[in-house]
């Protein structure tokens, strides 16, 4: 096990009404003005930012909006909302929604305290400054945004999307409802199931050896995720289910599933290209391309490890022959992701070969060459994974 460093400050409400709580809490923890932070259309129409309004109304908090968070959040809303922030004094911003949202308030928060323009924050990397203290409603299990130190945002002027951790941005308070996500779409619960599972591959190969209280950690919310999958699908207003999977979203990102382990993270680099190529690619369905193709292109590192996750995760019986049981198990990785009506290549994404080109420059400029923990990529490398996956 690898020395690590672990923070985790949020304080959860889960459960029915959840966020009925918000005013309560977050005047006892000395909220005067906040920033109401959320996409637009299900939040408003549904009336969940009327009952949020209501209850900081009820506990003598101020507040303003500042909705249309879009899927893969943008620099320019960000912008806006860092203006306000610092224009009425916000000593709060409260995300009401998903991954997108979370990570839109996270900028803002960070932007709210530091002088320079917030983009500057996503170049640099520096964490050496205040953060407005965040709260999120969570409606859209998937990006585990609601407790990670991790944001990610786009900017279409540069073409570019990119993350940045800081442990500051970590949210303080995370309401979670499991019945604010029956009316989901399924393909946007299908993507969050797929964004979660694709957390854990990315924190389980890695070039460190077995970390058995971490690795069981990891291969146990696999199962859970694998096991709750079809049922969600089939039964979308069932309650523990949706309770299952909200709680595991968090724990698939919120750190301690790859505690004492490097990390790999070079899917997500990958596929952060794609949905900066094109900002309707949602995260989820590009990762359900991308991640069994680096699987493939990769797994020769150590095909025991994959052998021994296929074993694990999907059931698979050894054949004595590690390299064909490691494919099995990206065969079934693969199926799986079909199997909740993920995309299984960049063509079903309308990405073509031609697009291949525009995406590797940023991808140097965002991550570094080379990039990932488990091998090694290089451009080079970065390329023939993007053509495996067409």
């Amino acid at each position: 096990m690898e020395n690590f460093e672990f923070v985790s400050p949020t304080h959860f409400v889960f459960g029915r009404g959840a966020e009925e709580q918000v005013g309560e809490k977050l005047a006892a923890a000395g909220a005067k003005r906040v920033l109401v932070h959320f996409g637009g259309g299900s939040a408003v129409a549904s009336g969940l930012i009327d009952r949020v309004g209501a209850s900081l109304d009820a506990a003598g908090i101020e507040h303003l909006e500042l909705g249309g968070v879009r899927p893969n959040p943008e620099i320019t809303l960000v912008r806006e909302g860092v203006r306000l922030c610092k224009e009425a004094n916000v000593d709060w911003v409260l995300a009401v929604g998903g991954g997108s949202v979370i990570d839109s308030a996270k900028a803002i928060a960070n932007g709210a305290c530091v002088e320079g323009d917030v983009w500057e924050l996503f170049e640099t990397k520096a964490t050496d400054h205040d953060v407005l203290p965040i709260a999120v409603v969570l409606t859209i299990p998937a990006a585990g945004s609601e407790a990670s130190k991790n944001t990610v945002i786009s900017n279409d002027e540069l073409g570019r999307k990119t993350g940045y951790a800081n442990n500051a941005h970590r949210p303080k308070f995370a309401f979670m409802n499991p019945e604010l996500t029956f009316t989901l779409p399924p393909f946007q619960t299908a993507a969050g199931l797929t964004d979660m599972f694709c957390h854990l591959l990315e924190r389980f190969f890695d070039d460190v050896g077995a970390v058995p209280v971490t690795d069981n950690l990891n291969l146990s919310l696999m199962n859970t995720i694998r096991a709750e999958a079809p049922r969600v699908l089939a039964d979308p207003d069932n309650y523990d289910v949706r309770a299952n999977i909200m709680w595991a979203g968090m724990l698939c990102h919120q750190g301690l599933a790859g505690v004492g382990r490097h990390e790999d993270w070079a899917t997500h680099g990958l596929e952060h290209e794609l949905s900066a190529l094109n900002p309707a690619i949602t995260h989820g369905a590009g990762l359900a391309v991308m991640f069994p193709a680096w699987m493939e292109y990769v797994y020769t590192e150590n095909p025991a490890r994959f052998a021994f996750y296929g074993q694990a995760v999907f059931g698979l019986t050894p054949t004595g022959d590690v390299e064909a049981d490691a494919l099995s198990a990206i065969d079934e990785t693969r199926a799986f992701f079909a199997s909740l009506g993920m995309p299984t290549t960049l063509a079903e994404l309308d990405v073509e070969e031609a697009d291949i080109p525009k995406m590797l420059p940023t991808l140097a400029q965002n991550k570094g060459i080379p990039f990932g923990t488990f091998k090694k990529l290089t451009l080079e490398d970065a390329e023939a994974i993007y053509k495996l996956a067409l």
